[in-house]
C-alpha cells in the first residue's frame, strides 16, 4: 500500500469557519502575534493570552470538518496516509483521518508549565489560577514562537518514506515546517494545492490553483488513475 505523506495548513481549516493565522497586516485576531503567541507574551500578560485561547477554543467547538478534510481521511480506505499539520485544531481527527501529527500543538490539550510532558485534554476555557496536580499553572498546549517543535523529528521520519506527497493550506513559508518536503525524495510525486501558489519553487511540482476543498476534488480523480 502506498504511503501518502500530506503537510496541511490553516487554507485547510479556512473554508471550515477557522481565521488563517495572521492577516495581511501581521495581525491574529486584532492581537500582535507576539502579544498572544509567545513566552514573553504569556509572562507578561497571561490572562490576555489565556483569554485569547479560550475564545480560539469555543470557535472551534461551533465549526465541522469540511469536504477537502473528509476526502483525505477517505483516501485511507485505499492508501497508508499520514497527515502533519501546522494546524492546531482537530478537525483532520473528526473527518476521520488516523494518522495525524500536530507541528504546532493542539487547541483542544493543555498542558502544566511545570512540565511540558504532562499534557491533558481541555474543551474548556483556561483560567489564570487553573493549576496541574502538581500545583502549577496550565496553559495552552501549543508550541509558541521561539518553542522547540517536538513533533519535528517524527514528521522528518514519517516524510521519508513517502510515495506522494500532498502539500495542501499552506504557504510553507513558516519554519522549520517548511523544510519537510526537502526530506521527502525528489523523485516522489508531490501535489500543491493552494489558491495563491506563488511560493511554491520546487520544481517537478504538479500545482492545483484551487481552495482545499475544491483542489482535493480534483486530487482524488488523479489519484484514482491507473
Amino acid at each position: 500500500m502506498k504511503h501518502i505523506v500530506v503537510l496541511s495548513g490553516a487554507g485547510m481549516s479556512a473554508e471550515s469557519g477557522l481565521k488563517t493565522f495572521r492577516d495581511e497586516n501581521g495581525l491574529w485576531e486584532g492581537h500582535d502575534v507576539m502579544e498572544v503567541a509567545t513566552p514573553e507574551g504569556f509572562k507578561n500578560n497571561p490572562e490576555l493570552v489565556l483569554e485569547f485561547y479560550n475564545q480560539r477554543r469555543a470557535q472551534l467547538l461551533q465549526v465541522s470538518p469540511n469536504s477537502a478534510h473528509l476526502d483525505l481521511a477517505a483516501l485511507e480506505k485505499d492508501y497508508k496516509v499520514s497527515i502533519i499539520t501546522q494546524n492546531v485544531d482537530d478537525l483532520h481527527e473528526r473527518a476521520g483521518s488516523s494518522n495525524v501529527i500536530h507541528l504546532h500543538g493542539e487547541l483542544l490539550k493543555a498542558r502544566s508549565t511545570g512540565n511540558e510532558r504532562d499534557i491533558f485534554a481541555c474543551h474548556t476555557d483556561i483560567k489564570l489560577g487553573d493549576y496541574c496536580k502538581n500545583g502549577y499553572q496550565i496553559r495552552p498546549h501549543i508550541v509558541w514562537f521561539g518553542e522547540a517543535v517536538p513533533m519535528m523529528e517524527a514528521a522528518i521520519s514519517v516524510c521519508e518514506s513517502a510515495d506522494i506527497l500532498i502539500i495542501i493550506g499552506t504557504s510553507m513559508q513558516v519554519y522549520p515546517a517548511a523544510g519537510l518536503m526537502h526530506y521527502v525524495s525528489s523523485n516522489t510525486p508531490t501535489y500543491y494545492i493552494d489558491p495563491k501558489p506563488e511560493n511554491m519553487t520546487k520544481a517537478h511540482v504538479n500545482i492545483i490553483t484551487k481552495t482545499a476543498t475544491k483542489g482535493m476534488k480534483d486530487l482524488i480523480n488523479i489519484l484514482q488513475l491507473p
